[in-house]
């Protein structure tokens, strides 16, 4: 016993707190030395040959605080329960949701093709065309330059798509909450709805907009592909939803650079062109592996909005949205400052051909006379060549400019078309129009507005007549006319002089383009005769039944009168103008179609036809076509003004080339102070002296008299002797002609009956008496 009290042995309760420190009598660490002494234990160690457990620190612990008051006892209860019911709903609803999300991506992934499957999505083809030289001058339909690769473009053009479309784009998984946050922000300041305006789509969720989101064209649904594709871009919250889930689908499917390859193969980029190549092939006329920073740059800047920002429709515009792209990839680390720099100080030019954007009006025309199944409604790419001649092409434009420029008041809206082909028929250049403020659409003035000829005409009027064995130094007589026609009354055609000449050659009067002789020849011959030259010669618009044929009463568009010219040139024999050389599949060498039109059958012949071109020739010399004259160079041609001066034409020729030009106004409103010898023979020597350059010029195909027609009247019906070296056959056989051959007063029919029975009566004395 002495041992238990005096010795150094501690109590249970002496080792819970430090020394100095003694446990009080009601104290709580006695109190359990006490249940564990009733309960077996020993106060001083363990039961059971177990060591005893530690006991809890209670004089450190917080006791749990339970509100004394009952109802927020119930309160406390009835928060807990809820906020635990609600965490279990939660992360079990985020289980569900995240099994769906993923059975739906899962059900996307499943119907993902192959990815060059996804490449080319286009529902119409192209068609390429190329001039004479075999270089590329316009595009139609959807543009598709051929498969390109992320890996094989222009780290530059990779670049600068990521850094203006997507600068995370290597770092999300198809969708980007902080970008789609930010958009909604953006747009509700603006004062939009929280899905019009900015999207805050990835590049991923833009591939899957470009995918149609998987579904594919159906025609029983759409239209036509323009209002697919609208539906594809209609923005809703089901649409977003489902194009997040999709482009999950596509991260899923494929890796970051594949989806590149396809949003650059499928995205479109203005002027026709799907996908980068055929962006780079139409601005820059090089791959998309070869372009520079610049070019890169004014490449990705096309894609928030391809028609505005198109170089063909406004280069400053698109070259500024290209130095935001440039400072977006310098920001980004893509390129040095020294580069950006150089990127901004040389902006991106178009090519020659995108710059030129020759061909506009030969392009349509190209693509109206093909089937449309090749063309206009094509599946396939096509290539067709061309008879155009790009040089040409620009001639004519700067000529028409030049005119308007200098000697047309400002503002006028008056038109003017040209059309320059070969003396086969090979159509070299085309302008349908000037464009200017105020007036939208292309249609074309040089094969779609028929328009009334006037004297331009009057070269169909002398062809038949030299047919019917007229000649260009036959005499006609100008002086006053009177001619009843039927159902209508007299009718007494003027000269534009108002004034008469008198005896005249056909030179002469083709010349100076008298309105009486012409119609008077047109009688002469018969009008069916001239109807059907000019019909042969290519005219087939509805030609006037009655005497005011001659003077060009009827309508024709320049295609046919250029044409019809051309039959002139070429000796006599009629042409069917063409453009078109060759049609071919893209990547085929075999084609489908080979030219169609060129030389067709002889009108007259070719002695009439030497006739005729010396006719005009002297016209240009020495009547109404003096302003088309250039000096070194043989021009035939005619003029013509119709009345109240509504249209003027020129028409004319070398030995190369055909040029047809018309000016008006097309609500049909007279012009003011223009004649067909005026400002559209202006237009045509601008472009024939642009054209003919410094090279000299070729001799026409003409007669060519020791001296000028002599205005000596002749007996009607009898040919005057032929100019040395001449001879004049008969040509193709038309109707007899009404009246005999030359148009004569009653005093002058009276002396050659004279003449001819003083003629007769004298062989019959010979015969007798013989002698002279």
């Amino acid at each position: 016993m002495a041992g238990n009290s005096g010795g150094s042995r501690r109590l249970v309760a002496d080792k819970r707190y430090p020394a100095g420190k003694p446990a009080t009598a009601g104290s709580k660490a006695a109190s359990t030395a006490s249940r564990r002494k009733a309960r077996g234990g020993s106060g001083t160690g363990g039961g059971a040959g177990k060591p005893p457990r530690k006991p809890r620190n209670r004089a450190t612990a917080t006791p749990r605080k339970r509100p004394s008051n009952p109802i927020l006892r119930l309160f406390h209860f009835l928060f807990g329960w809820i906020f635990r019911l609600i965490f279990a709903l939660a992360w079990r609803g985020a289980l569900i949701v995240a099994l769906l999300l993923g059975g739906a991506v899962f059900y996307f992934y499943a119907g993902l093709p192959p990815l060059q499957d996804q490449l080319d999505g286009r529902q119409r083809g192209s068609v390429t065309m190329m001039d004479r030289s075999g270089q590329v001058f316009a595009w139609r339909g959807e543009q598709f330059g051929g498969q390109i690769t992320a890996d094989t473009v222009s780290p530059n053009l990779k670049n600068a798509i990521v850094a203006t479309e997507d600068r995370r784009f290597y770092r999300h998984f198809g969708i980007s909450p902080r970008g789609i946050a930010s958009a909604i922000r953006i747009n509700l300041r603006e004062g939009r709805g929280p899905l019009s305006g900015h999207g805050g789509s990835t590049l991923t969720q833009q591939t899957a907009k470009l995918l149609c989101l998987g579904v594919p064209f159906d025609a029983s649904k759409w239209k036509n592909q323009t209002e697919y594709e609208a539906d594809c871009r209609e923005t809703t919250l089901v649409r977003k939803i489902k194009e997040m889930i999709y482009a999950m689908a596509l991260e899923a499917k494929y890796s970051k650079s594949e989806i590149l390859t396809i949003y650059m193969n499928r995205a479109y980029l203005g002027a026709g062109a799907n996908g980068f190549e055929a962006a780079s092939q139409r601005y820059f006329g090089k791959s998309a592996a070869e372009v520079d920073i610049a070019e890169a740059a004014m490449l990705a800047g096309l894609l928030s909005a391809p028609s505005r920002y198109a170089p063909t429709s406004n280069l400053q515009r698109s070259q500024d949205r290209a130095a935001v792209v440039v400072n977006l990839m310098d920001e980004q680390g893509y390129i040095t400052d020294a580069q950006r720099d150089a990127a901004k100080a040389n902006p991106a030019e178009l090519s020659e051909a995108a710059e030129a954007r020759a061909g506009g009006y030969y392009a349509d025309w190209i693509m109206s006379s093909g089937p449309s199944f090749l063309t206009s409604d094509t599946t396939e790419d096509v290539v067709i060549k061309t008879t155009f001649d790009s040089r040409i092409q620009k001639a004519a434009e700067d000529a028409v400019q030049y005119i308007f420029d200098n000697k047309v008041k400002e503002g006028s809206e008056a038109q003017a078309a040209i059309v320059v082909m070969s003396s086969d028929g090979a159509v070299r250049a085309m302008v349908g129009g000037r464009k200017f403020k105020g007036v939208a659409g292309q249609f074309n003035r040089a094969i779609q507005a028929n328009r009334q000829t006037g004297s331009s005409f009057k070269p169909f009027v002398y062809a038949a007549a030299l047919e019917m064995g007229w000649r260009y130094d036959s005499v006609i007589l100008d002086d006053p006319l009177t001619v009843n026609i039927p159902g209508s009354g007299p009718w007494s055609p003027k000269n534009y002089t108002n004034s008469f000449v008198g005896p005249m050659t056909l030179t002469d009067a083709l010349a100076k383009s008298q309105n009486i002789p012409a119609v008077k020849l047109a009688m002469d011959v018969g009008l069916d005769n001239v109807r059907t030259v000019a019909e042969m010669f290519g005219i087939k618009s509805d030609l006037a039944a009655g005497p005011a044929l001659a003077l060009g009463a009827s309508e024709s568009t320049l295609m046919e009168m250029t044409g019809a010219y051309a039959g002139i040139l070429n000796g006599g024999t009629s042409v069917t103008p063409y453009g078109l050389l060759e049609l071919r599949l893209q990547g085929d060498e075999t084609p489908l179609m080979g030219q169609e039109g060129g030389m067709g059958e002889r009108v007259i012949s070719t002695e009439s036809a030497e006739q005729l071109i010396y006719m005009m020739y002297q016209g240009v010399e020495r009547g109404t076509g003096t302003r088309a004259r250039i000096d070194g160079l043989e021009i035939a041609g005619k003029s013509g003004t119709t009345s109240a001066a509504r249209d003027a034409w020129y028409m004319g020729f070398t030995a190369d080339y055909v040029v047809g030009v018309w000016m008006g106004y097309d609500d049909n409103r007279p012009l003011t102070g223009v004649t067909g010898g005026g400002l559209p023979a202006e237009i045509w020597h601008e472009t024939m002296v642009r054209v003919q350059g410094d090279t000299p010029g070729n001799p026409l195909p003409m007669i060519r008299p020791a001296t000028q027609p002599s205005v000596t009247p002749q007996v009607a019906g009898q040919d005057a002797p032929a100019s040395e070296g001449q001879t004049f056959g008969a040509g193709p056989q038309y109707n007899q002609p009404q009246g005999g051959g030359q148009v004569q007063t009653p005093e002058e029919v009276i002396k050659g009956i004279g003449d001819a029975a003083e003629k007769v009566f004298g062989d019959v004395l010979r015969n007798i008496f013989g002698g002279n």
